[in-house]
């Protein structure tokens, strides 16, 4: 392992979670935020389903591990959210069983240390007319609406609400955008920058907000080799140096 150790944060979840480091993604912009502070590691399983996620949850989060991440942010409900396939194939899970299958994600996880964290994000919602333009060909009776993800989306947090999890509610904070039906996708599913910013956003909101010690909101937490050092660029007075450890001026948005 890399050192020095920090507090580790781990994705888990299906294709918005693999590809969120891709144009301008979300799990980037962690990246930048939580730079010499905490290391965002990724875990994304394009096209998977939460029955599949139960299923190697023992293998991503082992309970014998060394060290447990400090916050684990999920979502899986997409592919679970689809319409089932005439021939019993895909991705589909019907709503009951997704419900169990989320709080058993949520119990393991909370398992994991007195200290490690959970945030939930709920199924956004999609532009069903992009994602009939940009449906490739090689997919059969591919169903996927809006609707569906609302149910999907509502279940998640009744369930976060039950269990005592963070979530953070997608299929709303997308759509409180005016033109999010264009802004906000790359296909009709996946998250362009615009709808990426606002996962950030609200993920932030949480960090910001939970009562938890020791906190994991950035502004928070400790800088990685945060001391001043003569070897910095020396400023105007000629005497000192700057110390530029914790400089955001390069962000396009200066996040809280």
């Amino acid at each position: 392992m890399v050192g020095p150790q920090r507090p580790q944060f781990v994705l888990f979840g299906s294709s918005i979670v693999q590809i969120s480091y891709a144009n301008g993604g979300w799990g980037a912009i962690l990246s930048d935020v939580y730079a010499r502070k905490a290391d965002i590691v990724l875990r994304g399983y394009y096209g998977w389903n939460s029955r599949g996620a139960v299923q190697v949850l023992n293998q991503v989060f082992p309970k014998d591990a060394a060290t447990q991440p400090s916050l684990v942010i999920v979502y899986f409900g997409g592919n679970d959210s689809m319409g089932p396939h005439s021939s019993g194939l895909g991705p589909h899970v019907p709503l009951p069983e997704y419900i169990e299958h989320m709080r058993s994600i949520a119990v393991h996880l909370k398992s994991l240390s007195d200290t490690t964290r959970v945030i939930f994000l709920s199924c956004p919602p999609v532009n069903e007319a992009k994602l009939r333009e940009s449906t490739s060909g090689i997919f059969s009776e591919l169903v996927r609406t809006n609707e569906l993800c609302r149910q999907y989306s509502e279940a998640c947090i009744h369930l976060c609400r039950e269990v005592g999890v963070k979530v953070i509610d997608l299929w709303t904070a997308i759509q409180k955008r005016d033109d999010w039906l264009n802004a906000c996708f790359t296909d009709g599913i996946h998250l362009s920058a615009e709808g990426s910013k606002i996962v950030a956003e609200e993920i932030l909101k949480v960090l910001k907000g939970a009562e938890w010690e020791p906190s994991l909101h950035w502004k928070s937490m400790p800088t990685e080799f945060g001391d001043d050092s003569p070897y910095y660029l020396v400023a105007v007075d000629g005497k000192t140096t700057l110390n530029p450890s914790d400089w955001t001026f390069h962000r396009e948005i200066q996040w809280d």
